[in-house]
């Protein structure tokens, strides 16, 4: 029987070490997708002013990011919401938009995904006294928008923003005012869920649209490795404090910005783990369990051990060296599993996405992390440890002369 309780207590330790490992590492590949999905658009390092009128001169800071490591290059955007008017078929379609106004000579900040358009080209500048404007490929698909050089002239789309739309519902200037209308040259495709409401256009012609004469709303920078985003962001606010312009702008990086987001993946990162650790915490039990038995069956040949001269410490460490070879043979074979299961789904996608044709992915994410594997690990073994001082303080106890003598 005790080899029955002891065999189930290292099966349960090696069964919950496998599900953490497998359990933390999915969960770490739906952050990293979410994560990749969302900084396609959102950039790595974000410069506001916390005025209301933006950033007046730009290249002061477009230069001091540029002089930080990891930066591969940064670059000023206007943004604001606008409503997107298209005429089709007689019918007028409308639909908030959020306009980002670029500087193509410059493609420091925005997304490399995003240049690399699906249909037409990254096209933004005034030709024949009209500008053009990008948009996401799902939303040309709702509105039935078609780029020039598919069609041989681009649909023609009209931006509002709230000021144009204030002005000619009231009519201040007492004459209608014309909205500017902008030519679709090319079709983006992100796989993003900010794809649907992004559209771009050329610096000048958004700040004409938002009233920002010689402003921008921020200052970008994309990083050649986004966990660098933290040290990056110290750094520059240590060089804004360093000419006393700190208080000045708010630093953003990529996880500020949607962390909201990040923190509940956080949260149930964690809260599965907890959860999963329970196995772990019944297999401890069944040491315990075990353990006090092989105390309570061998209580005699303690007392005979006590009696030829070993101490108290050498009975306590005999029990606690058999919890530990319970917990590290354990944790070996979860972890062999785990990781095996692992390199499986990575390779083969052996769990497929049920409704997968609903996602951007067939199967479940899988991320391994080291710091992931070595928590798991120190925490199974750390409570096998715990679940043999109990007994082994309880041999520890044992009298050798009532043992020898079986009372």
């Amino acid at each position: 029987m005790i080899s029955i309780i002891t065999g189930i207590s290292v099966s349960g330790v090696a069964i919950g070490t496998a599900a953490l490992i497998v359990v933390l590492s999915v969960m770490n590949g739906f952050f990293d997708f979410v994560r990749d999905m969302l900084v396609s658009l959102d950039p790595h390092i974000k410069i506001e002013s916390v005025e209301s009128g933006g950033i007046a001169s730009p290249d002061a800071l477009i230069a001091e990011l540029e002089s930080i490591d990891h930066v591969l290059g940064a670059s000023s955007f206007v943004e604001g919401k606008a409503l997107l008017m298209h005429g089709s078929s007689g019918a007028d379609i409308n639909k908030v938009v959020v306009v980002r106004g670029l500087d193509p000579d410059r493609s420091g900040g925005e997304s490399e995904t995003v240049l690399e358009t699906r249909f037409g080209e990254f096209d933004l500048a005034r030709r024949d006294g009209r500008p053009g404007v990008v948009i996401g490929l799902d939303l040309a698909e709702r509105l039935g928008l078609m780029p020039g050089q598919l069609t041989g002239e681009g649909s023609r789309v009209a931006l509002l923003s709230a000021m144009t739309l204030e002005r000619m519902i009231s009519q201040i200037w007492g004459a209608a005012t014309v909205p500017q209308h902008f030519e679709v040259r090319g079709l983006y495709d992100a796989e993003s869920v900010s794809d649907e409401s992004t559209v771009f256009v050329d610096v000048q012609e958004a700040q004409r649209l938002f009233r920002m004469t010689g402003a921008v709303s921020s200052v970008e920078a994309r990083l050649d490795d986004v966990d660098a985003a933290g040290a990056v962001k110290d750094k520059m606010e240590r060089l804004l404090a360093s000419r006393g312009a700190a208080e000045d702008y708010r630093i953003q990086t990529w996880y500020d910005i949607q962390r909201s987001l990040y923190e509940v993946m956080t949260l149930e990162k964690w809260a599965a783990s907890a959860i999963l650790l329970l196995i772990i915490v019944v297999a401890a039990f069944n040491i315990v369990g075990s353990l006090t038995m092989v105390v309570i069956e061998k209580r005699r040949d303690i007392g005979v051990l006590r009696a030829m001269g070993a101490s108290r410490k050498d009975i306590q460490r005999i029990f606690l060296n058999e919890g530990v070879l319970i917990g590290v043979f354990g944790t070996v074979v979860g972890l062999a599993l785990g990781l095996l299961l692992v390199f499986l789904q990575a390779q083969f996608s052996l769990v497929p996405l049920a409704r997968a044709e609903s996602f951007l992915i067939d199967a479940y994410p899988v991320a391994l992390r080291a710091a992931d594997v070595v928590a798991v690990v120190a925490v199974a073994v750390a409570l096998c440890i715990a679940a043999s001082v109990y007994p082994a303080w309880r041999a520890a106890r044992v009298e050798p002369a009532t043992a020898v003598q079986g009372e």
